[in-house]
Parts: structure tokens; sequence; C-alpha cells
């Protein structure tokens, strides 16, 4: 008994300096640690993408009973998605789009396609500035199934690639802000692509009758806004103006889309689209297939229902 209590009290005496050794030596291994952490090859993030986009059904519907007035019932769906995946890495941006819809409508059994849209799009950029960007526009612009000039669907008037735009050319991407950007490209080639006989043979496209590959090189550019201009209301427009120098440069053919998103909450939204195209090699025909000539074409749809982001 009397040898335990001479070695507990030698223990508790030496503590103090047994704790002392190890606060040294514990500030010795960290600072060994440190230098030793200097010369290991750490792994940096490698996470350059953002990927972001939606998913939308847009309904709309009018249903009549006993109406005196008259009226047809009808419905319709449009289903769209809007994906964007970039890549930012030190100077070096990449930026591509993908957008499609789809769209149908049943009036009294008439069932008509009311919207149809293949619209990708790749940039990809050097940045010689905090504004500016040097670099290279890609784009395509088609759609899914075949069009019909309503209510004559016995022959179709476009189809999927006829007609297919391809565009490509080097250019300066001026970014002001982070929901603008206009991308100007002086030496743009693009191609008009008639992939269907029947349709190349109208020459309905700015091809001659038979031809399937149209060539244009001219000045292209594109503007794009993205910006919330209220509470729970988004502004997304694309403007492309091109004039080809080859053949009539002062006649700018026009692309123009316009979304209104009105977010109601996290999953319900409704949403105002339009669109304006004006080509003056493409020819308009009316009901009975009589040429027109150019026009101004337009769309409009209005419609609300489920939203999901990606």
């Amino acid at each position: 008994m009397r040898k335990s209590i001479i070695i507990f009290c030698a223990l508790l005496f030496s503590m103090p300096v047994i704790s002392q050794e190890l606060v040294e030596k514990s500030k010795d291994f960290q600072k060994q640690f440190k230098e030793v952490a200097k010369d290991l090859p750490l792994k940096k993030d490698t996470t350059y993408w953002l990927n972001e986009g939606e998913f939308s059904i847009q309904f709309n519907q009018v249903s009549f009973s006993n109406w005196a007035a008259g009226g047809d019932n009808s419905y319709a769906a449009v289903v769209g998605l809007n994906y964007a995946m970039n890549y930012t890495k030190d100077k070096s941006v990449w930026a591509n789009q993908f957008v499609f819809s789809y769209g149908m409508q049943n009036q009294d059994g008439d069932l008509r396609k009311t919207d149809d849209k293949i619209d990708i799009a790749s940039k990809y950029g050097y940045r010689i500035n905090k504004k500016a960007n040097l670099g290279v526009l890609f784009s395509l612009r088609s759609q899914f199934t075949k069009g019909y000039n309503y209510p004559n669907t016995d022959t179709y008037v476009s189809k999927f690639a006829a007609p297919l735009y391809i565009g490509l050319g080097p250019g300066i991407d001026y970014k002001p802000n982070k929901y603008l950007s206009m991308f100007f490209a002086p030496t743009t080639m693009q191609w008009v692509i008639i992939s269907d006989d029947y349709l190349s043979n109208l020459g309905v496209f700015g091809n001659a009758p038979g031809e399937k590959v149209r060539t244009q090189f001219g000045a292209a550019l594109t503007m794009q806004l993205n910006k919330e201009i209220a509470k729970n209301m988004k502004v997304n427009t694309k403007l492309v103006l091109f004039s080809d120098y080859l053949n009539n440069p002062q006649n700018i053919i026009v692309n123009w889309d316009f979304v209104l998103d009105m977010k109601v909450n996290s999953f319900i939204s409704a949403k105002i689209t339009t669109g304006l195209i004006y080509d003056d090699n493409i020819i308009i025909n009316d009901e009975d297939g009589n040429p027109l000539g150019p026009r101004i074409q337009f769309k409009e749809m209005f419609g609300a229902g489920l939203s999901v982001k990606l």
C-alpha cells in the first residue's frame, strides 16, 4: 500500500513535465507536417461545368356547353425543354444551349401541330477582358415532324431536316453584364439543307428547284437577354440577324424568339411565347398552294402548366 502511494505521488508530480513535453512534440509534428504538405500534389477542383435547365408542359383548353354564340371545344399541350451546359476554366468559356419544343392541338377531333422546334447553339470563346471574348459560334435549327398549311393536310410544307439551317462563324462575344450577350460574326457560313426530294423540287427555301444544299456567306449578329424583370417574372429572348453577302445583302434575315415566364410557385408557371421570322428567300403560299412571296412569319402562344428545374 505504501509503495502504491509513493508511485501515485511520483506520477502526479511528473504529469506537468510530461504534458509540457507532449505539447512541444505536438508543435514540432505540426510544423513538420506543414513543411511536408507544401510539397504534396493536392487535388485541384475540376468542376468547371455548370449545367441547368427547365422542363415544362403548358396546357390550353376551351370548352363550350349550350353556348348560344357558338364555338369549338379545343385543348392543346406544348412540351418544352431548355437546357444549358456551360464550361469555364481560366480564360476558356464554352456555352451550349439546347431548346426543344413540340405542341399539338385537338379541336373537335381535328388534330393540328402548334409548335415544333429544334434549336441548338454552341459557342466557344477565349476571354480577352472582363466583358469580351474571341470565339466561334455554331448553330443548328430544324423541326421534328412534318408541317402542313392547315386546313390542307394533303401535302406537307416542311419536315425534319427540310429545311435544316446550320451556321458557323468566328467573331467577338460582348457581355456587358451577366444577363445580356451580343455575338458579332462578320464572316459566317450558313447552309440551308432541304433533305426531302419533294420539298427541294418546290424551291421555296431560296434554293433552286432540286437543289438540296444552299450555301450562304455573310455577317451574323446574335443577341440574347435573360433577365428577371420583376419578382417571379423573367424575360428570355434571342434575336438573330443575318446578311448574305452573296445574295441581296440589304435584305436582312430575322429570327426572333421571345418568352415571358411568370412563376406561380416552384412547379407552376404561365408563359407567353412568340416567334418572328422574316426570310426574303422563303416563299409563303396561300391555302390553295398559290405563291404569295416573302412574308413576315409570326406565332404566339399562351399557356399555364408544370415547370420543373433540372
